[in-house]
């Protein structure tokens, strides 16, 4: 992968050009497509190695992404002490136990505690977090405490609702079911008022 800083300070990453690592991944899908039965070298999947490699350094990119720093790059002292959302950004991820994709949104939001963020960094955040194999618990939790951790906020609310290609499309093949997981600190755990008000807003 290709690393560049931006203007804002944090590193972001330009696209899979790893050239290397595409290599010696695409010889690997080579091999796995020889096994599942199929010829590698006919002209519909000649070039499908070195396609999947592209794919999957792309969909686990947030490896090489550090949030903190995104957070930090857009770090900003403000005597705002009212709830800050994010809703319904958008999320996809891969699942670590089969490596098939689960996607949905993301709802956060923070009560500040002396400093603020850019609105945009919070759904980076996400793409960070997401963009790694994963499971959607950890994944909220992640979100939740990075976002604890760097803006020392009053308090952090994070719901991830997500569909799960493993159970749609393989075992229990159930089509329309979503999971919905949730992490909270501070003043989100102690004040049920802040909670309702916060699972309102997202349900509006």
């Amino acid at each position: 992968m290709q690393i560049f800083n931006d203007s804002e300070g944090y590193e972001k990453l330009q696209g899979p050009e790893d050239l290397e690592k595409t290599e010696q991944l695409g010889d690997l899908y080579s091999r796995i497509i020889g096994l599942l039965g199929e010829d590698a070298t006919r002209e519909g999947l000649l070039k499908t190695p070195k396609r999947v490699a592209r794919t999957m350094q792309f969909l686990t990119q947030g490896y090489d992404i550090d949030p903190t720093a995104i957070l930090n790059s857009a770090k900003f002292k403000e005597d705002y002490k009212q709830m800050v959302l994010v809703k319904d950004i958008e999320m996809y991820s891969l699942c670590e136990h089969h490596i098939l994709p689960f996607y949905g949104k993301a709802h956060v939001a923070y009560i500040p505690n002396g400093y603020i963020t850019g609105l945009s960094k919070i759904a980076r955040v996400v793409d960070a977090f997401s963009r790694r194999l994963q499971v959607q618990e950890r994944l909220t939790l992640e979100i939740r405490d990075c976002i604890h951790n760097t803006l020392n906020p009053l308090g952090v609310a994070v719901v991830v609702e997500a569909a799960h290609m493993c159970m749609q499309i393989r075992g229990v093949q159930k089509q329309n079911s979503t999971t919905v997981t949730s992490a909270f600190t501070g003043i989100f755990l102690k004040d049920s008022r802040t909670r309702e008000e916060f699972i309102h807003l997202i349900g509006k």
